[in-house]
Parts: structure tokens; C-alpha cells; sequence
């Protein structure tokens, strides 16, 4: 299927691996000229040398900067000035009990993973709604549905994206701009495979072992019993960022592997 995405700017926040490198490469396949972002100098140079060998004939740069902040924002918009396709991935997610996390903690994640989408929609969506054309992707979670006990205040922000992905959404109505949310569910990603083994070899137990008492104790209602990859991510992300999409705004769509026990 042609998802008419040729020489469509694509930027993606926090793409230098996982789920945010997986919708680069996939925008990338497509024909999108894709911009990807990273906090430092040597993961984007890797990321885009892990691309090119992918996809010789790949359109793609990068920018070292933390979008994590206003300074590290305007980086981007002073080399990026406008694109047709934002997808809004950056994000951090940590373990902690309640009570243990503090103010501080607290406002970390939503500086990365709720204003940092922010900052980047409000930069770039005017532009597009004044084009007639554009795309807006927050990458949220099906923890913003299934706030997961061992970390509430990364659900939090994972709920907050959805509201403000929403909103937007409205904001933009008749404009030929989409916006739209996606909901991935337990991921498969460089991160999540490391701090897996860590934990693996804390409990002296096997990755495997984990892995299946993951789904036994943290996940039960997850129907694939399984890890997603990143690709099957990205594949649903991508879609949305075409023009076959153009149906579709203001929609939370789950990539969840059935994780969230509800129909809507």
C-alpha cells in the first residue's frame, strides 16, 4: 500500500532508539523526509548511520538536543522552522512506589512527557492548519488507561497527553490537520530488553521468567501475552501520519495487545 508520504517532513522527538527510531524508520520507508532528535551528538549520528544502512535511499538528518526542555526545543525550531508531520514520542518511565516519589519526580516526568509536546505542537501546528495539511502524533500509553500501580505518575502523564491530544484535535477542526494519540501497550525496545536483565539478575531468576510473570502479575489482562515490537508500533503510528488517515482525528488508538479490558 502507498501510504503517499513521499517527500512529507516528519519530526520525530526521541528517536534515536526504540519506538521513536521504529516510526522514523518506518516514515522513512515510506518516502518521508524524517528529521529524528536525541540528547546527544553520538545517538543521533548512530541512529541516522543505523538508518541509512536500513534504508540507503532514506531523506533523514538529525538534531542533538533535549526536547525535554525550552531551551532544547528552540534548538529544534531554529534548524527545523516547519514540518508536515510531528510525532510526539519523547517520554521516560521509572518504577516507584507512591510514596516514595517525590515532588521533584513528579514534575520531571511531566516536563519530558507532557510538556515537551507542548512546546512542540504549539511551534508547529500553526503552520500546518495555515498550509491546510498536517499531522499530529502524541505517543501516550495504555498506561494513561491502566494506570499501572508501580509508576502513577508516569500514568498520569500518559492520561494528560490524551486530554491535550484531544483538545487539540478540536482546536484544529477543519483545519486539514489530524491529531491523534497512540497507546502502545508492554513494548519491546532496547531500554525496556536492559532494564528487564537487571531485574532479571536482581531476583536470580532468567529474563524469560520475568518476562512471563510480567504478564501473570502486571499485565494478566494483556491478550497477546506477549511483548509488542516496536515495528508493530510503528506501523499503526505511520498510518495515521499519512493521508490515508485523513478520517481520523481526535481518536486514542491502542496498540495495546489488549492490555486495556474495555471496548472503547
Amino acid at each position: 500500500m502507498d501510504l503517499q508520504l513521499t517527500d512529507r517532513h516528519a519530526l520525530i522527538t526521541g528517536s534515536t532508539g526504540g519506538i521513536g527510531y521504529a516510526i522514523a524508520r518506518g516514515l522513512a520507508a515510506e518516502g518521508a523526509r524524517v528529521t529524528i532528535t536525541g540528547r546527544t551528538q553520538s545517538s543521533v549520528d548512530a541512529a541516522l548511520a543505523r538508518l541509512r544502512d536500513a534504508l540507503p535511499k532514506a531523506h533523514a538528518d538529525g538534531i542533538a538536543a533535549d526536547c525535554a526542555t525550552a531551551e532544547g526545543a528552540q534548538a529544534v525550531f531554529a534548524r527545523v522552522p516547519e514540518v508536515d508531520i510531528l510525532v510526539n514520542n519523547l517520554g521516560i518511565y521509572e518504577r516507584k512506589p507512591f510514596f516514595e516519589i517525590p515532588d521533584a519526580d513528579w514534575l520531571r516526568l511531566f516536563e519530558v512527557n507532557v510538556l515537551s509536546g507542548v512546546r512542540f505542537a504549539r511551534r508547529y501546528a500553526p503552520a500546518m492548519a495555515k498550509r491546510g495539511w498536517g499531522r499530529v502524533l502524541f505517543i501516550s500509553s495504555e498506561s494513561g488507561l491502566n494506570i499501572p500501580r508501580e509508576m502513577i505518575h508516569y500514568g498520569m502523564t500518559k492520561t494528560a497527553q490524551l486530554s491535550i491530544s484531544r483538545g487539540l484535535a478540536i482546536e484544529l477542526a477543519g483545519t486539514g490537520v489530524t491529531v491523534n494519540t497512540v497507546l502502545p501497550g508492554p513494548t519491546r525496545t532496547e531500554n525496556s530488553e536492559r532494564m528487564r536483565a537487571e531485574r532479571a539478575k536482581a531476583a536470580g531468576i532468567t529474563v524469560a521468567e520475568l518476562e512471563k510473570e510480567f504478564f501473570v502479575t502486571f499485565r494478566p489482562t494483556s491478550l497477546l501475552k506477549r511483548f509488542a515490537s516496536a515495528d508493530e508500533v510503528a506501523n499503526l503510528t505511520v498510518y495515521l501520519c499519512s493521508p490515508l488517515a485523513s478520517a481520523t482525528s481526535g481518536a486514542a488508538l491502542r496498540v495495546d495487545g489488549g492490555v486495556v479490558n474495555q471496548i472503547m
